[in-house]
């Protein structure tokens, strides 16, 4: 899925688009399932099972009580970024217990969206951990929950110690438009490290 293949032939036919496998990552409760519904292009596929008192003393419900439902497996989304690139989005799930299934849906994965909720900035460590540790470029996004975005972007940065070469974006994991522009970004950051990678390596 990392890939495209050509179409193109004798006759001329256009080429198919590039598809490129992006994850939409972050901790428990901080709108992944809602930001691949709002921006995908086709119903997205959710697994989302209901919360049960089975799962109290594992899942860490402070700031989130008022959920419902978790994503068990992964969400999956699609959206066309133009004539050239379609994006294939894979929400992974944030709780803690079913973390091991990150490495299978990061196989082919170019990048990854982590989204932040300022309210409970520890509940992203790990996803940045995770992809840092596998060289995945990614950039952070602030999940505006009622529409607030209460501290500054550098503030959040120092907060969540990151490397001035990760972008941090305000967003609306409710908005399409908004969740669009910070895939945008994504793909600039893509971009610039494969220009980086080949000029290193003149």
């Amino acid at each position: 899925m990392a890939g495209s293949e050509s179409t193109a032939g004798r006759s001329g036919t256009r080429s198919s688009p590039a598809a490129v496998k992006i994850l939409v990552a972050g901790g428990f409760g901080v709108g992944k399932t809602t930001m691949v519904g709002s921006v995908s292009e086709i119903t997205p596929l959710r697994t989302e099972e209901p919360l049960t008192e089975a799962g109290l003393d594992v899942d860490d419900l402070v700031g989130v009580e008022e959920k419902r439902a978790t994503t068990v497996a992964l969400d999956f989304g699609r959206i066309t970024v133009s004539d050239d690139l379609v994006l294939y989005l894979f929400g992974t799930p944030g709780q803690q217990r079913f973390w091991f299934m990150w490495n299978d849906l990061a196989l082919g994965a170019l990048g990854a969206v982590v989204l932040i909720d300022v309210r409970r900035p520890r509940s992203s460590f790990a996803a940045i951990d995770f992809f840092e540790s596998r060289g995945i470029p990614f950039v952070t996004a602030v999940n505006g929950f009622y529409g607030e975005h209460p501290y500054p972007v550098e503030d959040v940065r120092e907060a969540l110690a990151l490397p001035a070469g990760v972008p941090v974006l305000l967003c609306d994991a409710r908005e399409r438009s908004s969740c669009r522009n910070v895939l945008v970004a994504l793909i600039d950051q893509l971009i610039g490290a494969t220009r980086a990678g080949g000029s290193s390596s003149a």
